[in-house]
């Protein structure tokens, strides 16, 4: 059927498709709960297009009939899409977590801004202990869970950073007000900017309903202005001191702009990050070595050289820009263990071999605990290759000969042998190692 003489209902359809299509993308990006203005403003246009839809007259046409039940699916899927996003069980455990900081703003911080005591220890292990669980929660690689973790991470770390800049800066300011009368204006400008410090935390938590990030832009802005109207009549210090106050001012409005960064950045997708890509690259080539010294015949061999550059690769991850992101900075950290592992492995590998040249007289006890260490060695090698999940067969036999190593070091009676002891506590040291290393293999975490 050519366009001109296209069907009334088949071309409604396709507007109507069209419209539904136009925000496919806001589906399939949203980030937040079904409580939010634009989920309702999503379910509303996609609920209106349904009865769009529904009433287009098909005249009882097959080919139209068909087109409407097209379009009626790909709309229910978006819908569908809509709900799974602000309800899906990991959304959830953000929000929960969120929660747990939201409390501890409440309780800690609103009070210290308040002319409350100084921020407590409990606070910053508490929030501290808040990001790594939120850099555990898995993504599935679904966009509007990885846009929901990285928006609560932001917020929750740039809380973390004013409080952290505000504590490193108080001992210096202010500048005494008998130094020039400008002083006492940037003084009182100061204390706004203090307390404008407590109100965004609060803001940025969605513990204060009442107020805007526009209001709060507009507050900074008109304090900036106050600043820049002053004259400090060319007195270097004064200068220097309402600089350090309009650098405050502009790392708070910097705040004011996360979220919206993040969506023109895509920031929150990790997967194209510097960084992580350089990790990627250098977990790449550590693969290849463990690969080539599982596989060799004569391993040995390689020890020397795949130490110097397995060193290397520990240097270039030190490099690594963690750009003030815990999911990168666990990255790193992640990266470190597989690449400090395996230096491990070879260390112990060459241990054993040398141990097989020198034939003599040795303690039983430290003599067992030699012979643990060469399961362990075995062990390890098969810990290196292992690809899988807590759920695997392997995994929980790979477990369970861990667990009989150190039940057998457990056994060794060092009788007073200080060496036996030195020896023994190395190699259950060892084994927790490689049974935590099993873990991290296992715990399918990603960015």
């Amino acid at each position: 059927m050519e366009m001109g003489n296209q069907h009334p209902s088949i071309t409604r359809l396709q507007e109507i498709q069209k419209e539904v299509k136009s925000i496919e993308q806001q589906v399939i990006g949203f980030s937040g709960l079904s409580d939010d203005k634009n989920y309702k403003k999503l379910e509303r246009i996609l609920t209106r297009q349904l009865f769009e839809i529904d009433s287009v007259d098909t005249e009882g046409k097959g080919d139209i009939q068909q087109a409407r039940k097209r379009a009626a699916q790909e709309t229910e899927r978006l819908l569908k899409e809509l709900e799974q996003n602000a309800n899906h069980p990991h959304r959830i455990e953000i929000e929960n977590i969120f929660k747990e900081a939201q409390s501890l703003v409440k309780e800690k911080i609103v009070p210290f801004y308040s002319g409350g005591n100084c921020v407590t220890d409990e606070f910053e292990e508490g929030i501290q202990d808040v990001i790594l669980r939120l850099t555990h929660v898995k993504t599935g690689g679904k966009i509007s869970l990885r846009k929901a973790r990285y928006y609560t991470l932001t917020k929750i770390c740039a809380v973390q950073e004013i409080i952290e800049d505000c504590v490193k800066k108080q001992p210096s300011l202010p500048l005494s007000e008998d130094a020039h009368p400008s002083v006492a204006k940037i003084n009182s400008v100061l204390c706004d900017v203090n307390k404008t410090r407590g109100t965004l935390i609060a803001l940025l938590m969605g513990v204060n309903s009442d107020e805007t990030c526009r209001h709060l832009s507009c507050v900074l802005s008109g304090l900036m202005a106050d600043l820049d109207a002053l004259d400090v009549c060319g007195r270097t210090e004064i200068r220097n001191y309402r600089k350090e106050v309009v650098e405050d001012i502009n790392q708070l409005l910097k705040y004011l702009d996360l979220e919206e960064e993040a969506d023109s950045t895509r920031a929150f997708d990790l997967g194209q990050n510097h960084s992580i890509l350089k990790i990627e690259q250098v977990l790449k080539r550590m693969r290849e070595i463990k690969n080539e010294l599982l596989q060799a015949q004569n391993p040995s061999e390689w020890y020397l050289s795949s130490k110097t550059e397995l060193q290397g690769l520990i240097g270039q991850l030190d490099e690594v820009s963690l750009e003030k992101n815990p999911c990168i900075r666990e990255a790193r950290r992640r990266a470190v263990i597989e690449v400090q592992t395996l230096i491990t492995y070879i260390d112990l590998k060459e241990a054993l071999e040398k141990r097989k040249l020198f034939v003599c007289e040795e303690h039983p006890s430290h003599k067992a605990v030699w012979s643990v260490l060469g399961n362990l060695s075995d062990i390890q090698g098969e810990v290196l290759s292992f690809d899988g999940s807590r759920n695997d067969k392997n995994y929980i036999r790979l477990e369970e000969l861990l667990t009989k190593q150190l039940l057998a070091l457990d056994a060794v009676d060092p009788q007073g042998e200080e060496k036996c002891k030195a020896a023994r506590k190395q190699a259950v040291k060892l084994a927790q190692n490689i049974l935590s290393y099993l873990d991290l293999k296992s715990d399918e975490w990603e960015y």
